[in-house]
């Protein structure tokens, strides 16, 4: 609101008050504002679309049969079907086994590279590129030159093997290694992420924090545990999250590598759910065992959230 003097008769000061127009400022703050809503409208139509709705598309599928081209609601029928199926249960061992063992290469191993990248000053970026270029190629490819790398009679692990004058192994081809086979190449593909993640987070860290720790005499291991390992507690716990719910749905080495043998020692539950989908044609049985592997991560992921919130409190 603007003031302006005018004069009138002589002698005489005029006092007019002048409102300024609304309108214009409220229709370039609507201009502004919905072009920036209709960006975020764009997003979460897609995201409904190719997110929600085919989760929502599941769900209601598992209560669901086609029969003769129809469909009706069986209620129970799917789940009670997939429990009684005597490859659930050991479907589900093989899915934490995996887990268990991927946790502990593919969460310890980028954390330690992202140390031994830390350290380096002048070819940090060259590394970076290295550790990340595994995650740049295709992963079918990368999975299928392990295959060649692994094989039991001319691969090149067991050549190097065989030159080292070790024991070689039969890798793929054994229940007893094929598991831990699927973990390496895991490993392999898709540590680089993760490695820059931690990467990143060093180098947030203070630089007074290492130097104190110096001054009292602590060495490498006390320093990484008594200060990296609690600046990057935050980071650390996220990416432990992400990493049990990504490796509890292993699908593509499985399929591509070993074809979930051999004799069924590498059937994860998302394989599983793929072969009741497109080799027995059981969409909506694989649609309830898809329900199954929603609540348990879904579960797990609430768990792991009351805590960090009560360590929070704490």
């Amino acid at each position: 609101m603007t003031t302006t003097l005018t004069r009138g008769r002589p002698g005489a000061d005029t006092v007019r008050t002048r409102t300024p127009r609304r309108g214009g400022h409220l229709r370039r703050a609507l201009a502004r504002n919905l072009r920036a809503h209709a960006f975020l409208i764009g997003a979460l139509l897609c995201f409904a679309l190719f997110t929600w709705y085919p989760m929502v598309r599941e769900i209601v599928m598992s209560f669901q049969k086609v029969r003769y081209g129809e469909t009706h609601w069986v209620g129970f029928d799917n789940f009670r079907q997939i429990f009684a199926d005597p490859e659930f249960w050991p479907a589900w061992r093989h899915t934490l086994e995996f887990t268990g063992i991927a946790l502990f290469f593919g969460f310890v191993a980028p954390f330690v590279t992202a140390l031994v990248i830390n350290e380096f000053r002048h070819a940090q970026s060259y590394l970076r590129i290295l550790v990340y270029l595994p995650v740049m190629l295709p992963p079918v490819a990368g999975i299928l030159l392990f295959k060649y790398f692994m094989d039991p009679g001319y691969g090149l692990f067991n050549q190097i093997l065989s030159f080292l004058h070790l024991p070689t192994s039969s890798w793929l081809a054994s229940q007893d290694t094929a598991m831990f086979s699927l973990v390496i190449v895991s490993t392999w593909a898709n540590m680089g992420s993760a490695t820059l993640v931690y990467l990143a987070a060093l180098q947030s860290i203070p630089g007074e924090l290492y130097e104190a720790a110096e001054l009292d005499g602590a060495g490498l291991l006390r320093r990484v545990w008594h200060v990296t390992v609690p600046q990057t507690r935050l980071i650390l716990s996220l990416m432990l999250m992400l990493q049990v719910v990504a490796t509890m749905q292993m699908f593509t080495e499985s399929f591509v590598l070993t074809g979930g043998g051999p004799q069924g020692s590498t059937t994860t539950v998302v394989y599983m759910l793929y072969n009741y989908a497109f080799n027995f044609d059981k969409f909506n049985t694989a649609a309830a065992l898809g329900v199954v592997l929603l609540l348990v991560l879904g579960a797990f992921s609430a768990l792991y959230l009351w805590l960090e919130r009560r360590g929070g409190e704490e």
